[in-house]
């Protein structure tokens, strides 16, 4: 293969071109809850058979950045975070909204028992605010949801299970529009 094209190739896995600058490595901890199947942590956060799920707080250290992932240690663990369906968001800005500075587990703890509960089980309830939803279900995907300032944000619990967390005037959860048993799973009543 002629050197250009191996340079291409090169930039093709990585994400970046010869001199582009890669986007700084972040360490602190998880925003919020993430399932993984211990390799792969999508933006997605689709529940599905094998994934266990990372607990806001979790510290995680990113590692290095790849073809539209984020190459992190969790627990002493290689993964990747991967930014399967928000690919609008440049990477560093990606590694931000996963990777966070303060651990939000201290703010969890000032919450009402019900919420913190809510929040741990990865579920959503009426009267929770934007950030408590983040904490609990992560971002919703860019592609579906592209501004967080938006009335509905659209959740997938699974490929085909979508569902909508609706927000009122005052920034709180009104209710969950989805089908009976995608609710069970995410809403606690």
């Amino acid at each position: 293969m002629r050197p250009h094209r191996l340079l291409l190739a090169a930039a093709a896995l990585t994400g970046t071109l010869a001199g582009a600058q890669e986007p700084a490595l972040v360490e602190g901890y998880l925003c919020c809850n993430l399932r993984t199947d211990g390799r792969w942590i999508s933006d997605s956060n689709y529940l599905e058979s094998g994934k266990t799920t990372l607990p806001l707080g979790t510290p995680i250290k990113a590692t290095g950045y790849g073809r539209y992932r984020v190459l992190v240690q969790v627990d002493g663990q290689p993964q990747a975070l991967g930014n399967d369906y928000s690919r609008e968001i440049p990477m560093a800005d990606f590694a931000r909204r996963y990777i966070v500075a303060e651990n939000p587990a201290h703010k969890l703890a000032g919450f009402d028992p019900v919420v913190r509960e809510a929040i741990a089980s990865s579920r959503v309830m009426r009267g929770m605010t934007r950030e408590q939803v983040l904490m609990a279900l992560s971002y919703p995907i860019a592609s579906e949801t592209p501004h967080l300032d938006l009335r509905v944000w659209k959740y997938w619990l699974w490929s085909f299970s979508p569902f909508e967390i609706h927000f009122g005037n005052d920034g709180r959860v009104t209710h969950v529009r989805t089908d009976p048993q995608t609710r069970l799973r995410v809403e606690k009543e």
